[in-house]
């Protein structure tokens, strides 16, 4: 009787490995939205090469995708639709599924300060995959509106005519194309620290890949 309490007294192993961290539909949409996103990249600086915003920049042939701006334009097209439908289908789960609410919300300027200094420092915790700290929330939220941006300014450079009001919202198709190559450059630079946190903590990968 007394090993049977003292088995009870002892508290239960939490089963963290059988927990689903990341859904089916994020997952699906998450793979296509990478593969969509680098493919995209990778033609535009082929595209920016032909005709660039600056002097002192332009993009090594070895990391643009169509070999020249005929075959760029035709891959980013088709990179742009895959994009475009992926990204509706997660905006459109994300707030039907209230994803966005449960991980996004809220996010506060202390949290985000908070949780910066504990990063730097190697004091955040990744205990719970399924929790986002106030720097992640912000980092998607963030990369949420920049990739609207990116679709819109990029129609906007895209059917200047036919879209003339769209183009007319950004300033005109010369400002467009200076909105659509800094939300690249942001998408970028998201990729890269979504990577290295993703080597930092193999768990997260992990669960994108089979959920748990």
């Amino acid at each position: 009787m007394s090993s049977i309490a003292a088995d009870h007294s002892q508290p239960a192993a939490p089963a963290e490995s059988g927990k689903t961290i990341q859904p089916g539909w994020v997952r699906i949409v998450h793979w296509i939205n990478a593969v969509a996103m680098i493919l995209m990249i990778m033609s535009g600086w082929q595209i920016y090469n032909a005709s660039p915003l600056f002097d002192f920049l332009t993009f090594s042939h070895s990391i643009t995708l169509g070999g020249w701006l005929g075959g760029a334009l035709q891959w980013h097209f088709a990179a742009m639709w895959l994009l475009m439908v992926n990204g509706l289908v997660y905006l459109t789960l994300g707030l039907v599924t209230g994803r966005f609410r449960r991980k996004l919300l809220p996010i506060s300027a202390t949290g985000v300060i908070g949780d910066a200094r504990a990063a730097l420092t190697g004091k955040l915790s990744h205990a719970d995959l399924s929790v986002y700290n106030q720097v992640q929330k912000l980092l998607y939220a963030g990369i949420i509106v920049v990739g609207i941006l990116i679709v819109l300014s990029g129609l906007a450079i895209w059917k200047p005519v036919q879209l003339q009001w769209l183009t007319a919202l950004f300033g005109g198709y010369d400002v467009a194309r200076y909105v659509h190559f800094f939300c690249m450059a942001a998408i970028v630079g998201f990729l890269v620290i979504h990577v290295v946190l993703a080597l930092l903590v193999p768990k997260s990968l992990r669960a994108m890949i089979i959920g748990k």
